[in-house]
């Protein structure tokens, strides 16, 4: 079978077509027919050797599609079942294997590209404003990458919560996106300065909080943009990992609060994991929850995509369609 992995980290030309053996499930193991596979910046990070991997690798964690075989141990999935997962052993393939403990069914009323494309971040975006900072109605959100994957999702379910969102974008056709998701305010930062009109937008106080994915870029202006006691959520490093910095800077700027959360630690048992994703599907299915497909590439073309999400040339979910 087709699999598309790295040898070396390193640029996207690090990123090879292998033709494989198609996996044996472990005993405690499905495996799955990839319909569709989700490309995250996490999938970057892997390629680039930001985040350390056992090499070679098939990267790619996130996918959906339809049960081929299972472990001996299995009893909760047959063959034919959709199924859909973020731990999965090397998503950009034709085929790949996941414990079953950390696999769902996929629901009649979400398609496979759908369930790819709303796992990974559909479920980021639910811990951050649920767990991570619990939104109250009323309060101010700041969202960098406000058309992006995680960033419709997130703004949707900030408004849910009852929050003013703020949502910074790259361009005017990714504000129209970020509107319609719900943001009552949006800035283009390329033509203006997020934290002057995050200023602006709150009467001067700043924030509630800040969900910043972008990382070294926005470091600064996001602790500039927000209030007494708000909290910096840093959760993804789109543009590199944040510069060190001393606590100190946190009680110069208002006694901020500052987290680096990630998914694994608020889905850290399969409990847990699927009943974030129950939520997600309900909602979907009530038609309440959004998810924006942006592009689709030919899984032999996982470069492009890389560069596309890298160049921040996307809006909403990138998939790979093997």
């Amino acid at each position: 079978m087709i699999a598309l992995r790295i040898h070396e980290t390193g640029g996207v030309d690090k990123m090879r077509v292998d033709e494989i053996p198609v996996p044996i499930p472990a005993a405690d193991e499905i495996r799955f027919r990839v319909e569709a596979a989700g490309v995250n910046f996490i999938d970057t990070y892997h390629r680039s050797g930001l985040y350390k991997m056992a090499l070679p690798i098939t990267l790619g964690q996130e996918a959906a599609g339809v049960v081929t075989a299972v472990g001996t141990a299995v009893a909760d999935f047959r063959v034919g079942d959709r199924v859909a997962g973020v731990r999965v052993n090397g998503a950009y393939a034709e085929e790949a294997t996941i414990a079953a403990a950390w696999a769902v069914r996929v629901p009649a009323a979400v398609s496979s590209s759908l369930a790819a494309a709303v796992l990974l971040q559909g479920m980021t975006a639910h811990y951050l404003v649920n767990d991570t900072f619990p939104l109250r109605p009323g309060q101010t959100a700041l969202i960098h990458a406000g058309a992006g994957g995680v960033g419709l999702l997130l703004t949707q379910m900030a408004k849910r919560r009852g929050a003013r969102v703020f949502a910074t974008v790259g361009t005017e056709a990714k504000a129209v996106l970020a509107r319609a998701a719900g943001a009552e305010a949006v800035c283009i930062y390329t033509k203006d300065d997020f934290t002057t009109a995050v200023r602006a937008w709150t009467g001067g106080r700043g924030v509630d909080v800040a969900y910043d994915a972008v990382g070294r870029e926005t470091f600064e202006g996001t602790l500039n943009s927000l209030g007494p006691r708000g909290m910096f959520v840093s959760f993804g490093n789109a543009s590199g990992p944040v510069p060190p910095f001393a606590p100190l800077l946190l009680a110069q700027k208002g006694s901020l609060f500052f987290t680096r959360p990630t998914l694994a630690h608020y889905t850290q048992t399969p409990e847990e994991f699927k009943t974030r994703v129950s939520e997600l599907f309900a909602w979907m299915a009530a038609g309440v929850l959004q998810v924006r497909v942006g592009v689709t590439y030919p899984l032999k073309a996982a470069a492009a995509a890389h560069t596309a999400l890298e160049g921040r040339a996307t809006t909403g979910k990138v998939l790979l369609l093997p």
